[in-house]
């Protein structure tokens, strides 16, 4: 095969020669490019996308950290019933309670006629580190820069 090409090179004329061999080396740059640019962007692509992945395994590691601390803190039993300790904290809290309603021996829905929204907020962070949990929230503007509050709260792990 080599041969024969050879023999058909040698039977061109020196410019022909020159010619073929010109395209020669344009087509071997061409075919080149059109390999390694690709490649280039192939790796570029890989690279950023091996970033993301090391982000997101960052965040996945600091969640489960987070879920596996959460799990190790247990929360003291409440030592008297939910409602009792509601309508405690709720007044060591400075809140007025409208209501309070019992809804089984795990819940306890109650309404608070106006607070401040960011006392609420760090109120209801302290029932959750207490192990009381916020079962539903609802909350109406009151005019005075206040909230009116309905709440369902229980106790954690009921």
């Amino acid at each position: 095969m080599t041969e024969r090409l050879l023999l058909w090179y040698r039977a061109r004329t020196q410019r022909e020669q020159y010619l073929v061999l010109a395209a020669g080396v344009i087509a071997v740059l061409v075919l080149c490019y059109f390999l390694v640019v690709p490649l280039g962007d192939a790796l570029d692509s890989a690279k950023a996308r091996h970033a993301d992945a090391v982000i997101a395994l960052g965040e996945t590691q600091v969640r489960v950290d987070a879920v596996k601390a959460a799990q190790t803190q247990r929360v003291a039993p409440l030592d008297a019933p939910l409602e009792a300790v509601i309508r405690a904290r709720a007044n060591d809290a400075g809140f007025a309670l409208a209501s309070v309603t019992p809804q089984g021996g795990d819940r306890v829905q109650i309404a608070i006629a106006s607070a401040r929204p960011g006392a609420l907020v760090g109120w209801i962070a302290e029932l959750e580190a207490a192990g009381i949990l916020v079962d539903r929230l609802a909350t109406t503007a009151t005019g005075d820069h206040g909230v009116a509050v309905q709440m369902t709260l229980k106790a954690r792990g009921q």
